[in-house]
């Protein structure tokens, strides 16, 4: 007790002592004041009273005001104050020269995409393969998914391979998913310009030799790595059973390997997807034929990925008014996937989760100033409600083709497997003048990643987490705000060169260390206002990727 009243004795005496100090030196700050004369000037400090703290729920009240003002106007706000913010975005310096990228001059092609080219050339640290003999074992692959998700493994199956020292059989493709295509490696992609295209990288081989597997005391050793390991992980973790067992198959292979690597290990990853993995013959003739029919038609044609499929609507948990009897057809198919989390369906449409209607997306394009006379070829399968769901996109785009429409009777063959007809799709979307994604899968991401790296062509992902606020608003306003609105909102959606940044989103949708920017001759010709046309083809030929002119050489053969 007697310590606690000292202690309290203390610390009073002391802000007793303070106050007192305090209130003596105003005393005579004021006793001075009036003994100078009344027209004398002066400048002094004067203590300030304390300032009351104001209370959280008057602070609280205030921002929610604010945000319902905001909410009032319905996005009028918020697309004026994105306007503005576009203004202060720090751009390269041909941006800055040409003031016109406020909006895009040409909705089909960026004018800026001449200065940059696909390059994924091996450096000089690139270190050469090993013989086959010599390698640390045999790597098996089992892919996974769709079409465009074992085309992720495959790549990344290459590149494990090239840091295990392994030599890599050809992946083995998935039969079991939900689309139970039965086709193989050799049914898809041209398996032997795969082996030969990448000879000076890894060595492939088609199966392991019978020597091998009757040597071995048990049967190869399989398991599963975790999504996203590192190549440390596979040094560390894969590296010593391989050597052990000398054959190892990893499994459900889709997103096994880190999204960033050293500089050389991602320029594999794009001399695989971009080059060595091609589709077979039969399939590149089907599918060039649908582009030539195209082409018939129309100088210039959008490829829509619709992906408004069952699957793809259970998959999203998202929810489109069709009453008792959506919810149920879509919760018995989100049924196979025993690891789905229970999602809120508003929830997901505010962050931009659910794909657009194909309503939708005709009044995205149309917003964006594509006429009713634009041809649409658009990539789907099954459209979830059918006929009565395209209705309004073929109403706002009545120049509407599918492969089905284009190629019927060439297709017939085709229809039992799934993954066939999407290599189709794919080299009509990759061909098209403008690429639109509906959904951020593996389809758009691969497609999206190559389209940059062949030169930039026009592609356009929606940005649903603002379209679907405004979207719900159109009725509330004449066309040409919403119009305006869109143009907004699709702004560093729209495929351009400046969208590129190092470490932005999955690889390989942004492939950034796989282009490269021209050399200073085309900057500096831009410059002076020079065309590119004026540059000597010589100098245009000496920058093409070695590797792509070996793909052309040998699809002339």
């Amino acid at each position: 007790m007697g310590v606690a009243n000292k202690a309290w004795r203390c610390g009073g005496g002391v802000l007793v002592n303070n106050l007192a100090a305090e209130i003596l030196q105003q005393q005579k700050q004021k006793q001075k004041l009036q003994q100078l004369p009344r027209n004398h000037h002066y400048w002094t400090y004067l203590p300030l009273r304390r300032r009351q703290a104001v209370p959280w729920t008057v602070v609280c009240g205030l921002l929610l005001f604010a945000v319902g003002l905001i909410s009032l106007f319905t996005g009028h706000v918020a697309s004026d104050l994105e306007w503005y913010s576009n203004r202060f975005v720090k751009r390269t310096w041909y941006y800055k020269r040409d003031r016109s990228y406020q909006v895009p001059v040409d909705i089909w092609k960026s004018k800026f995409s001449n200065f940059y080219y696909g390059c994924s050339e091996r450096g000089p640290r690139f270190a050469p393969p090993v013989r086959e003999r010599f390698s640390n074992g045999y790597l098996l692959i089992a892919t996974s998914g769709g079409l465009n998700q074992q085309r992720t493994g495959i790549t990344d199956a290459v590149v494990v391979a090239k840091i295990l020292n392994a030599t890599l059989v050809v992946p083995e493709l998935d039969h079991h998913s939900f689309w139970k295509d039965e086709s193989d490696f050799a049914n898809i992609f041209d398996v032997d310009w795969f082996i030969s295209f990448l000879a000076k990288d890894v060595p492939i081989v088609k199966r392991v030799p019978e020597k091998v597997m009757r040597s071995m005391d048990k049967p190869p050793y399989t398991m599963r790595v975790p999504r996203k390991s590192e190549p440390d992980y596979y040094l560390e973790q894969v590296l010593p059973i391989l050597l052990r067992r000398r054959v190892l198959q990893l499994t459900k292979f889709d997103y096994r390997l880190s999204n960033d690597l050293d500089e050389e290990l991602q320029k594999l990853r794009c001399r695989v997807n971009y080059h060595a993995l091609r589709f077979t013959k039969p399939l590149r003739n089907l599918g060039q034929k649908v582009v030539t029919r195209m082409r018939k038609m129309t100088k210039r044609f959008i490829a829509v990925h619709l992906r408004f499929e069952p699957d793809m609507l259970a998959f999203s948990g998202c929810y489109y008014g069709g009453g008792d009897k959506e919810r149920y057809e879509l919760s018995e198919i989100r049924k196979r996937w025993e690891t789905l989390p229970e999602l809120s369906p508003d929830e997901e449409r505010t962050r931009g989760k659910c794909p657009l209607t194909p309503h939708e997306v005709g009044l995205l394009l149309r917003g964006l100033d594509f006429d009713n006379n634009t041809y649409l070829y658009v990539a789907s399968g099954e459209i979830y409600g059918g006929e009565e769901t395209l209705r309004p996109l073929k109403e706002l785009f009545p120049n509407f083709y599918t492969k089905e429409m284009l190629a019927s009777e060439e297709l017939k063959t085709l229809l039992p497997f799934s993954s066939r007809l999407a290599a189709i799709d794919y080299t009509v979307c990759d061909e098209s003048d403008v690429f639109v994604t509906n959904n951020n899968g593996n389809m758009a991401k691969i497609l999206a990643g190559r389209r940059r790296y062949m030169g930039h062509k026009r592609t356009i992902r929606p940005n649903a987490k603002r379209l679907s606020a405004l979207f719900a608003a159109r009725d509330k306003m004449d066309w040409s705000s919403f119009s305006r609105k869109v143009k907004l909102c699709q702004r560093g959606f729209m495929g351009e060169p400046e969208e590129m940044r190092p470490g932005r989103g999955e690889f390989h949708e942004f492939p950034s260390t796989c282009i490269c920017q021209k050399p200073s001759k085309y900057l500096a010709a831009m410059k002076d206002g020079t065309s590119f046309l004026n540059v000597s083809t010589d100098d245009a030929a000496d920058d093409n990727n070695i590797g792509r002119r070996r793909e052309t050489v040998q699809q002339q053969k």
